[in-house]
């Protein structure tokens, strides 16, 4: 029987995936959407090929499911006119950083979001991109005072065109990635709105992830919410690093929030059986973006799937470092203007150095979250779950458990993010349990450690020093 239908709207592609009753993948469809980049720094969306290229693919799949699930590239920010369903721009993506500026403006109000929403004042997140589209798109401040226009990140946009604009809905995980959601009160908060000058009519409905949000979607979480749901980290302790256009980290805290010193932020994830609970994440910015960039701007390979015989290809990066800072460093450094570089070449430095060091800079940033979040909570990390289509690469997943000095375990279905979306779609709609959540999963290969405790340490006091150069 055919269950569930996955769609997951990330970054760079959509991808749709239909499952059986037992989570197995029956066919699964994708395409890749154009990237925008008026100028550096700056990076946007068409949400109108966004939902082409969805409706195309769920065409494609020509099956009719019990339930659907929605996961979706989470700060990414839609305003549209509710007369006509129009978008009033592009799409900002969560990537862009043209409102640090109005950041730095609001710095003296750093506290109050901190306290409410768990998050830090960056321009990662949607509320000020909201605000620049008001400011900036003539007419649109007018029209939003008004109650004409519509905020959602992808998922409420895909909702809103799927239900032909009857449902204007988010979910708490989406919603506690805005900077307007009081996560204590989980609801929009005024102070707030009125700080980023964002009416409130402009947004969202909230509804628990597992919810009736109308044309048979069961369930929403934005994408690192559902790979944390979908490597079955539903209980407090349990963490999972998901390596895509970038790196995040997530770890269940359970009815707890904990408020990081650290440069990490607490956020809304889902429970058992949906319902919200907190987490603690650190957001690495480019990730598996690091290897479309030595794709398609060095051009050091053809494809992506050729780095890892590139990097093998050498013994070590011989103390290159590549330093992927290319919008800014994330968690847990939140430092909006330092750029990337290429640190320790030598005359001997080649395509298999900097290939490797590439790599290599995926698991140097997770390290780094990984020491925020053991400094935040006390526990040393004995195990990493990984998904994410970078855990493919075997080199890479080696150096991360040698990095970490922990196993990584990595699952039979590495797109736990799309899986996530049909578990909560499927529990939604009371197709499963949440005690099938374990059982429905699977592991492939498990990662031990294997290097020695000096080695490993001395390689990250490197990675330490050529981040510091580029701050």
């Amino acid at each position: 029987m055919s269950a569930v239908l996955s769609i997951d709207a990330g970054t760079t592609g959509i991808t749709v995936t239909l499952y059986d009753d037992q989570a197995r993948v029956v066919r699964q469809v994708e395409s890749e959407f154009p990237q925008v980049y008026p100028q550096p720094g700056w990076v946007e969306h068409d949400p109108e090929e966004i939902w082409r290229v969805t409706e195309r693919l769920i065409s494609e799949i020509g099956t009719k499911a019990a339930a659907i699930g929605i996961t979706n590239q989470r700060e990414t920010t839609v305003v549209w006119n509710r007369e006509t369903g129009k978008p009033i721009h592009n799409a900002i993506v969560w990537q862009c950083r043209r409102t640090a500026p109005m950041c730095e403006r609001l710095r003296p109000h750093e506290r109050v979001f901190r306290r409410k929403t768990g998050l830090v004042l960056d321009a990662y997140f949607s509320g000020t991109k909201i605000a620049w589209l008001l400011d900036h798109v003539p007419g649109a401040r007018a029209a939003a005072k008004a109650g004409r226009l519509a905020f959602g990140t992808i998922d409420s946009w895909l909702v809103w065109k799927r239900t032909g604009g009857r449902v204007h809905a988010t979910d708490p995980t989406n919603a506690s990635r805005t900077l307007l959601f009081d996560i204590e009160k989980k609801i929009w908060d005024e102070e707030l709105c009125e700080l980023l000058r964002v009416p409130r009519s402009m947004l969202p409905e909230v509804r628990p992830s597992t919810s009736d949000f109308g044309a048979g979607i069961r369930g929403i979480a934005g994408d690192q919410q559902a790979a944390l749901y979908g490597q079955g980290c539903v209980s407090r302790g349990q963490m999972k690093n998901t390596y895509g256009t970038g790196c995040f980290l997530l770890a269940n805290t359970g009815t707890r929030r904990i408020s990081s010193r650290n440069g990490l932020v607490s956020t809304l994830a889902c429970g058992p059986r949906g319902e919200s609970v907190y987490a603690l994440e650190g957001s690495v910015f480019v990730a598996g973006a690091v290897v479309q960039w030595l794709r398609d701007s060095l051009r050091i390979i053809g494809t992506s799937s050729e780095v890892e015989d590139l990097a093998c290809s050498v013994s070590s990066s011989q103390g290159v470092y590549v330093v992927p800072a290319f919008v800014g460093l994330g968690a847990p450094y939140w430092d909006m203007s330092a750029r990337g570089a290429i640190l320790g070449l030598t005359r001997g430095s080649g395509r298999g150095e900097i290939a490797r060091a590439a790599l290599e800079s995926i698991a140097y940033q997770t390290r780094d979250v990984v020491e925020a979040m053991r400094e935040d909570t006390g526990v040393s990390l004995r195990e990493l779950r990984v998904d994410g289509g970078a855990t493919v690469n075997a080199l890479l997943m080696q150096f991360q458990a040698d990095l970490l000095g922990c196993r990584v375990v990595r699952p039979r279905n590495v797109e736990t993010t799309s899986l996530g979306a049909a578990f909560l779609a499927g529990v939604g709609a009371g197709l499963w349990s949440s005690s099938d959540l374990e059982k429905l999963g699977a592991v492939d290969r498990v990662f031990e450690p294997r290097m020695k405790r000096k080695t490993r340490e001395g390689l990250y006091q490197g990675w330490k020093a050529a981040v510091a150069r580029v701050r």
